[in-house]
């Protein structure tokens, strides 16, 4: 073993290594120091000292190392030395004496500073490819000089060392280690922590910059690069603030430089303003971090330029077509847009693809009066992604709220784990884009018809515990809310109201967003019946009538939320000639207590002219007020929603028994091989794959003869000899539309016929036939899973049989699935009441269930190529869960880490 000394934790630890391979494997231990003279000769350490003086603090550096080892194994048999020639070759030829060796290598160099660090050779360390060359060096020449050479390889993880699942075997004079790192959750955590610590730092530049440059900014009023320099400059950045225009000595009082190269100082962000690929790349070379990229319709030369730059000089990129960014932290003050106003500081993060999208959100919040944080117009998204603005959020200290609009995903799982943690700390709001069918693919099974873009966006927000709106406006109204009321701790509402037509219409938006209206107990109905007027109905509504006053609707409210039953109060008012001649203002019995009390408390007046406000409350708080009940309603269940999840502690992915994940990769390699292009596999080879992870199937028969169907029927038909037939060839996916299945077949008389019918019908086509027994009666669902390309496997379950498709009852999430997310998939579509009893059958075996969806998400997650698997029916019943009918498609698809950063 050879390694640097220098008294850094990595060198003494390749000490205590070598020391306890010594005592692992019972030998003495030699520790040799060799460096060359000619490296002494330059130290700076050893400038005008001889080699006399040199070799006695040679000899200390041994002996301390020595020494350590002692120290750490008394008994332990150790020899020291100095030499001056090549560790290397000092390794070989020590190793003929002795079985266990540590050369520490010698290297100064001409600086007074610390000499040069190198870990632990003959392995790897900080410089892999030097280690590996080492490595080859000492193995080559020791087998020349046939000396037995053992080098141990000491290999560093992501963001940790480990020895765990470490398998050693000797190849040769060497012993080769071999860790394996899969994808467990914690080494997912380390790359993940890694990738993090890395994405922050990198944002620094970009969103606390030092100085700032704007590249093209003209003097003409109305230009993009003017508009970012005058909201820059208007706007009190701190730093330093730059102009590079070759044809002005000053824009807008800032002062201009003909080329980046020619600023007194380097920048942190560059803003170019038009003709991006040559600044980019002159910016890159000038030692630029960040570039912010306002330009838009970019074309593909001019794109891959770009990117070429950022990547070559290591430069952040935000757009192209950006509308800018902002960070109002009172010591930067920095506003890079162009949007008309400066954004209110606060403590929300907002990140958008849409500029305009960007612009009625600002809006919206000033409005509210909810002050960002920062502000980045993510554009065209070539690089900064709505995943590296969760990292900074999660870390910048000032961020409890984050907004987001995204059009498009790089790395959704990656993604999904950020949103998973940072949404355990702060909201997490978003705006589900793109919806519509118009982004819906052509689909050619039952499973695929289903996997529309609305449910993979939403497994995937659902998963993450992002709080997904279907508008800018309901996302405003829930940001309200979740900034100004704390969480309810359920779903139950108790609405109190001066008119019983607002209290009706707030019940039935309470309903219809998937609220409980719990009746008050008879103790809460004589309490309320005590505070309110006359002729005051107790109820759910309460409808406390146009005679109520202030002091009495103050009370009434209190003592709701003093009540135990409840988990939030909506009060729903109307103005009324009543209050108007008396003075009340029913508004200030929610403002006149605290903003934030022990339950959320939200208003809805009809008359409202924005669709939510925050109205002062008390001690500095708000409450949230809206135009529409429906309005109020979503926003509460949103919350309650969010409650309810970070309530849940994580889900985790059980391990799974008969599961042989390297036959099916054969299976699969089998298949692609002979099929190049992929397809549908044929009965026996899906039924093969389905066996290798434990998937349950019905007992079945391939015939392809009438003579064999006859004898398959008989082996597999049950007590009353009634069975199935079904046709195959290839490319069929749906039988029961090609009318390709008899049902009920019972005698060989109607077995033949069956047979001769398909057979005349489908000539040319059917390749053989399917046997299967009738199966008992239960519940037909349908699962599958569709392999999305950006977002991965997706898995479904719905109400099964012919009309699939045609009731669209399905849920849906992302593999892989955890306990919790198997348990949202069976109780989340309508049918599930079906299967827990409702039809008064009994429930169905739901640990059949959960099994047979984990192993479905398990060979989606083990198998890339599995571009759709159907099943359709599956048979639920109180005794098991059975697979009636399955199809797999398989296409030719290389491996990759759906956890790995993509960029464009």
């Amino acid at each position: 073993m050879v390694a640097g000394v220098d008294g850094s934790e990595p060198s003494l630890r390749a000490v205590d290594r070598a020391a306890d391979e010594a005592v692992l494997r019972g030998v003495p231990l030699r520790m040799v120091y060799a460096c060359l003279w000619e490296r002494y000769e330059g130290a700076a350490l050893a400038r005008d000292i001889g080699k006399p003086t040199r070799l006695p603090l040679a000899q200390d550096v041994v002996g301390a190392a020595a020494q350590r080892a002692l120290a750490r194994h008394p008994g332990l048999q150790v020899s020291t030395d100095v030499v001056f020639e090549e560790p290397e070759y000092a390794l070989v030829r020590e190793a003929r004496h002795a079985s266990a060796v540590i050369v520490l290598r010698g290297s100064h160099d001409n600086q007074a500073t610390p000499p040069v660090h190198r870990q632990v050779v003959l392995g790897v360390g900080e410089d892999a490819k030097e280690s590996a060359a080492v490595t080859r060096f000492a193995a080559e020449e020791a087998r020349r000089r046939g000396v037995p050479l053992e080098a141990v390889r000491a290999w560093r993880c992501p963001a940790h060392e480990t020895t765990d699942h470490t398998a050693r075997h000797f190849d040769g004079p060497e012993v080769r280690c071999t860790i394996a790192l899969d994808q467990s959750d914690a080494y997912l955590t380390a790359v993940e922590e890694r990738g993090r610590a890395a994405g922050v730092a990198s944002l620094e530049t970009l969103l606390r910059p030092g100085a700032i440059a704007v590249i093209g900014a003209g003097r003409t009023p109305g230009s993009v690069g003017r508009a970012v320099l005058h909201q820059l400059h208007a706007g009190g950045y701190t730093g330093r603030l730059f102009a590079v225009n070759p044809a002005a000595q000053s824009i807008l009082g800032v002062p201009s430089y003909s080329s980046v190269s020619a600023l007194p100082r380097t920048p942190d962000l560059a803003v170019p303003a038009a003709a991006v690929p040559a600044p980019a790349e002159e910016c890159g070379k000038a030692g630029v971090r960040a570039l912010l990229v306002v330009s838009a319709g970019l074309d593909a030369d001019q794109a891959h330029a770009l990117l070429a730059a950022c990547r070559a000089h290591g430069m952040r990129l935000v757009g192209p077509n950006s509308l800018g960014i902002s960070q109002t932290d009172p010591e930067l003050r920095l506003d890079a847009t162009f949007a008309a106003g400066h954004p209110r500081p606060g403590t929300a993060g907002v990140a958008v693809q849409s500029g305009g999208v960007g612009i009625a959100l600002l809006d919206g919040m000033s409005r509210l009066g909810i002050g960002v944080s920062s502000f980045v117009s993510l554009g065209d998204k070539y690089d900064v992604s709505g995943n590296d603005m969760l990292q900074w959020w999660e870390s910048d200290g000032r961020t409890d709220l984050a907004l987001l609009h995204l059009e498009s995903f790089g790395s959704p799982r990656a993604f999904s784990r950020t949103a998973r943690r940072v949404t355990r700390r702060m909201p997490v709001l978003t705006v589900d884009a793109g919806r519509t069918d118009a982004g819906r693919r052509a689909a050619a099974s039952h499973t695929a018809a289903a996997a529309t873009r609305t449910m993979t966006r939403g497994a995937l927000f659902t998963q993450a515990g992002i709080t997904a709106t279907r508008s800018v406006g309901e996302l405003l109204e829930t940001a309200a809310l979740l900034h100004s009321q704390p969480l309810p701790a359920g779903s139950r509402v108790a609405i109190v109201t001066n008119a019983g037509g607002a209290g009706v219409l707030a019940a039935d938006a309470c309903a219809e967003a998937g609220l409980s209206l719990p009746a008050p107990t008879s103790e809460l109905v004589d309490d309320l019946l005590a505070v309110l007027p006359d002729g005051a109905a107790v109820g759910n509504p309460v409808d406390a009538t146009a005679a109520v006053t202030e002091e009495q609707l103050t009370e009434c409210v209190e003592r709701i939320m003093r009540y135990g039953g409840v988990d939030a109060v909506l009060v729903a008012l109307v103005p009324t000639a009543v209050a108007a001649a008396t003075g009340d203002d029913l508004v200030r019995a929610l403002t006149g207590a605290p903003g934030r009390r022990a339950k959320p408390v939200v208003a809805v007046r009809l008359e409202q002219g924005l669709p939510v406000e925050l109205l002062p409350a008390a001690e500095g708080g708000t409450v949230p007020s809206y135009a529409e009940p429906h309005a109020a309603a979503r926003a509460l269940a949103h919350a309650a929603h969010r409650a309810a999840w970070l309530a849940r502690p994580a889900g985790t992915v059980p391990d799974l028994d008969r599961v042989e994940t390297e036959r099916a990769h054969a299976v699969v390699e089998d298949y692609l091989a002979a099929h190049p292009d992929g397809g549908w596999l044929e009965p026996r080879t899906c039924a093969d794959l389905l066996a290798l992870y434990g998937v349950p199937q019905i007992p079945w028969a391939w015939a392809e003869t009438e003579d064999e169907a006859v004898l398959a029927a008989d082996r597999l038909c049950g007590v009353d000899g009634r069975v199935v037939m079904k046709a195959h060839w290839p490319g069929l996916v749906h039988k029961s539309r090609q009318h390709a299945v008899h049902l009920d077949l019972r005698g060989d008389s109607r077995i033949r016929a069956a047979f001769r019918d398909l057979e005349a019908r489908f000539a040319g086509l059917m390749t053989g036939v399917v046997l299967q027994p009738l199966a008992d009666r239960g519940t037909e669902l349908f699962a599958g899973v569709v392999q999305d390309q950006v977002f991965g496997p997706l898995v479904l379950l719905g109400l099964g049989g012919t009309a699939t498709e045609v009731l669209a009852d399905h849920a849906a999430r992302l593999a892989p699935l955890t306990d919790h997310d198997v348990h949202d998939l069976i109780t989340a579509p309508r049918c599930a009441p079906l299967l827990f009893g409702a039809h008064g059958n009994g429930p169905v075996d739901r640990k059949g269930l959960e099994q047979l969806l984990l192993r479905l998400s398990r060979m989606a997650a083990d198998l890339p190529q599995l571009a759709e698997a159907d099943f359709n029916p599956v048979l639920a019943t109180p005794d098991g869960v059975t697979v009636l009918d399955a199809r797999i498609r398989l296409v030719p698809s290389r491996p990759q880490d759906p956890y790995l950063r993509r960029l464009r």
